[in-house]
């Protein structure tokens, strides 16, 4: 009987081909399709980022409003495109989701074997934070992209011994960007001191072309040079981005607290619009095994990184409650590292047994479809039905733009944000889309007898008679949308 060879079989030749396309397809099948299914409406902070995405213009610019640029120039250049609607606002996030997998899973492959970047990809992608983090319509994904980012492109400068200079650019340009996320400047700075204390990074900095080099700085330079102008023109810009309040060392503690709540609540659900717990338990027992195994060589590159992004993650997350999803990284690496160690674990026990490697597939490929569909579904029901969750949501924009039409009239009695947001969707005027044109008004004075009038509020007036109600699928604070008649 002759030795089985794995090596023969097209399946298991070409398993990680066909792995990473499968993911591919997963993944961008989650993204689009997922956030339409999973999460029934708006955030009060996703209506706060849309209405200051669609009032930014490049006289605020200058004055000061330079907090999450990147992202609300490309939602305001979606809502420029397709008009203002519940998905339009969460396709940023999409967009930038696509590349954070993408550069995640490049990351990985980069760092470790195929067969653990796999799965550490399918386990950190296809998770629900993950997903969260993609249908979630504010900017709060950039504090997981720019570290994703700047983590590969730092890979691509040191894996060579005389780096390309263009990837010294294209850092330095994500450096710059990234600046504009809140306390990311102090990630620019940690990543500063870890190149200096790090002895390969530094033989890498002096390894560098001696021109790109200087060009690199002088980027850099010219970029904080112009955010150091408006600045100095306007100082109170510069609080957001460093520190969002009064500092007070109950307060912070507090929000540490608040911050990684939602991921270790093993059990129910908590007020928040973070669906807890935000990592599985699998996934969590994965990640310590690899916190356990990196402590061996430490002062490789990727396990130091790893720790100190969790120290980053804890430190902002005092400033910040919702910045502690940046965890997803570290706790991504970890999952990678956790994952190496077990397979490399398995290989050892049967080193000349090719059945072992065969056959080992099967309750991996088990373990990893029981964990994504029950984190899946996870997912989706818990936004769905969790009420204290579901309840941080509203699908007030959908009912307005569903039941309200062109030359409608609209009362609006209020100055909050959904208001304004109301008011851009009928006044931007989108390139593949007719605006609504309906109208909005303040007052019912002057209106004519006959005329139907819709109110976000219940109304009492005299001149009102109620004709009908409209309702979201809420099982409180259901009636969403009124439409009177004025007598």
């Amino acid at each position: 009987m002759g030795k089985l060879n794995p090596n023969k079989y097209f399946l298991y030749k070409n398993r990680f081909i066909i792995g990473y396309i499968l993911l591919a397809a997963s993944f961008l099948a989650l993204i689009l399709f997922v956030p339409k299914i999973a999460l029934t409406g708006l955030s009060a902070s996703e209506i706060t980022s849309a209405t200051a995405s669609q009032n930014l213009n490049l006289r605020s610019v200058f004055d000061g409003q330079l907090v999450d640029l990147p992202y609300h120039l490309l939602q305001k250049f979606i809502f420029k495109l397709i008009g203002i609607t519940t998905y339009s606002v969460i396709i940023p996030s999409i967009i930038v989701g696509g590349f954070l997998g993408f550069f995640l899973i490049l990351l990985l492959n980069r760092w470790f074997r195929n067969n653990t970047a796999i799965i550490a990809s399918i386990i950190a992608v296809l998770s629900s934070n993950f997903l969260f983090l993609v249908s979630n319509g504010t900017p709060l994904i950039m504090v997981v992209f720019w570290p994703t980012l700047l983590l590969w492109l730092g890979s691509k400068v040191q894996g060579k011994e005389r780096p390309a200079p263009i990837w010294s650019f294209i850092f330095a340009f994500a450096l710059f960007l990234s600046s504009f996320t809140p306390y990311m400047i102090y990630l620019i700075i940690l990543i500063l001191i870890y190149t200096v204390l790090h002895p390969h990074l530094r033989f890498t900095i002096k390894n560098l072309p001696r021109i790109p080099f200087i060009l690199v700085s002088l980027i850099i330079l010219i970029g904080f040079g112009f955010m150091g102008f408006i600045f100095l023109q306007h100082p109170e810009t510069v609080k957001p981005l460093l520190y969002s309040g009064d500092f007070k060392i109950t307060t912070y503690l507090n929000n540490l607290k608040q911050a990684f709540l939602p991921f270790f609540t093993w059990h129910g659900v908590i007020e928040s619009i973070f669906l807890a717990p935000q990592i599985s338990l699998p996934a969590t027992l994965i990640a310590v095994i690899g916190l356990i195994s990196t402590f061996k060589g430490f002062f490789a590159s990727r396990n130091s990184i790893a720790i100190f992004l969790i120290i980053f993650t804890i430190l902002i997350s005092g400033f910040h409650t919702d910045y502690a999803v940046l965890l997803i990284l570290p706790f991504t690496i970890l999952i990678a590292h956790g994952l190496r160690y077990i397979i490399y674990k398995w290989y050892n026990l049967f080193p000349e047994n090719p059945y072992a490697k065969l056959f080992g597939v099967i309750p991996i490929a088990i373990f990893l479809f029981t964990m994504i569909t029950s984190d899946l579904s996870h997912f989706i029901s818990g936004y769905r039905y969790a009420a204290p969750v579901a309840n941080q949501f509203s699908n007030d924009l959908t009912i307005v733009l569903t039941h309200v039409k062109s030359d409608n009239y609209l009362l609006l009695d209020q100055t909050d944000d959904f208001s304004k947001l109301l008011i851009a969707t009928n006044t931007v005027k989108p390139i593949l889309k007719q605006p609504l044109d309906y109208l909005v008004i303040t007052s019912l004075d002057n209106l004519p007898q006959n005329t139907q009038v819709y109110t976000m509020t219940k109304h009492t007036d005299e001149k009102l008679e109620l004709q009908k109600i409209y309702t979201s699928s809420k099982s409180q604070n259901s009636d969403r949308l009124y439409l009177y008649s004025v007598k």
